[in-house]
């Protein structure tokens, strides 16, 4: 039985919503994105927002589908929302955020979930608002809707690496490809070719009307060590700020050096540590 004020959230509760993701609008974005698009009504999104909500005031919330992601979660929100979750079996694929809400909500859940395939405690997040001090790729573009069938290639070679699974498993890929294909139709993957090859790839995962989110930064292996990515993703920044948000951000594993030096030099800097949990 809880005993704690927490509860699901509707559409009545959007101005409470709302003020907890602008105050951190990095962490909050997936949150955010969807909320513009569907608003709080449920059935219209693909997840639910519960929120902890002691003195009848929304303090904290989490998103709940196939990602659990916490925003604004303080101590005793993360030990509410695990004992409303642990009640129950695991549907999400990965818990994403800032870290230590992400990892004191994991060694809450741990014993009820079972094992994580991975976790991965430390990830630099990141974010800019100028353009790169540093020369753009001039050959970085948007991919084009015909091109889906090239990039589909780099984008599964990225996933495998990053994730450790292949996204091709499911499905064979199908639901991945959609993806795919709905990043490029909404001008949101951008790429580099060689030929026919893709030698570089990123996207535009998440836009807000406060930031766009980065995911999917690839170099062909092929093609690395030679200073490709410092002037490629210097273009995608350049390219998003002008076009689609007013900063850009990204998250990044600690162990990534040759990454975060790239991101160093494209003007980024430092907003916390997010963690990920994989299943």
């Amino acid at each position: 039985m809880l005993t704690v004020p927490i509860r699901q959230l509707g559409e009545p509760e959007r101005p409470a919503v709302q003020r907890i993701l602008d105050a951190d609008p990095y962490a909050g974005a997936q949150i955010a994105e969807r909320v513009a698009a569907h608003g709080l009504n449920w059935w219209r999104s693909d997840g639910r927002i519960y929120g902890y909500e002691p003195a009848r005031h929304v303090e904290s919330i989490i998103w709940s589908g196939a990602h659990l992601v916490p925003v604004g979660a303080t101590p005793s929100a993360v030990a509410a929302f695990a004992d409303l979750l642990g009640a129950e079996a695991r549907i999400c694929s990965s818990i994403i955020g800032r870290s230590e809400a992400v990892l004191d909500l994991w060694n809450r859940l741990g014993g009820h979930w079972g094992p994580a395939r991975d976790i991965r405690p430390n990830q630099p997040l990141l974010v800019t608002d100028r353009d790169p001090a540093v020369r753009l790729d001039p050959e970085v573009r948007l991919v084009r809707p015909h091109e889906v069938d090239q990039l589909f290639p780099a984008a599964v070679a990225m996933y495998t690496e990053e994730v450790g699974v292949s996204p091709l498993l499911d499905d064979g890929g199908r639901g991945y490809r959609r993806r795919i294909a709905e990043l490029v139709k909404g001008k949101r993957a951008y790429a580099r070719f060689d030929g026919d090859q893709v030698i570089f790839k990123a996207e535009l995962a998440i836009i807000t009307r406060r930031t766009t989110q980065v995911q999917g930064v690839w170099v062909h292996p092929d093609y690395r060590g030679r200073g490709l990515a410092t002037g490629a993703m210097a273009a995608v920044v350049a390219d998003s700020l002008r076009r689609v948000a007013p900063t850009v951000s990204l998250y990044v594993n600690d162990y990534n050096t040759a990454a975060r030096q790239v991101y160093a030099r494209c003007g980024f800097v430092s907003a916390g540590s997010f963690a990920t949990v994989l299943f």
